[in-house]
């Protein structure tokens, strides 16, 4: 089964540790625990709420991210979309391979707003 990991990383495609203000997105798409491609997308402009749904509508399974607010953990949930925080500051593709082989812990959410 096909699953697509969001991302949200700087220009250098490292862990951005703010969600909402990130410059872009890198969408992993996985197969098998394995990275088969990866886009860098460009957010729309920061709005709350329009970035659960946009990504959702990207067909993304799951968010990797530092920290969010517990609203937009919600408005994930609600589109079917898993929120894992607590993410440590690394490049996309580290992330999503640690998840996988389960040599990356998320640990606390930094976002208390």
């Amino acid at each position: 089964m096909k699953s697509k990991y969001a991302v949200p990383v700087d220009q250098n495609g490292i862990l951005d540790a703010h969600f909402g203000h990130c410059h872009y997105f890198a969408i992993h798409e996985v197969e098998k625990n394995e990275i088969i491609s990866t886009e860098m997308i460009q957010p729309p402009p920061h709005e709350p709420g329009v970035l659960p749904r946009w990504l959702a509508d990207l067909g993304v399974t799951d968010v990797l991210a530092g920290g969010m607010g517990n609203r937009a953990i919600q408005l994930f949930n609600q589109h079917g979309v898993n929120v894992f925080v607590g993410a440590p500051k690394l490049k996309s593709h580290e992330l999503v391979n640690g998840y996988f082989n389960n040599s990356i812990e998320f640990s606390a959410n930094y976002c208390d707003h």
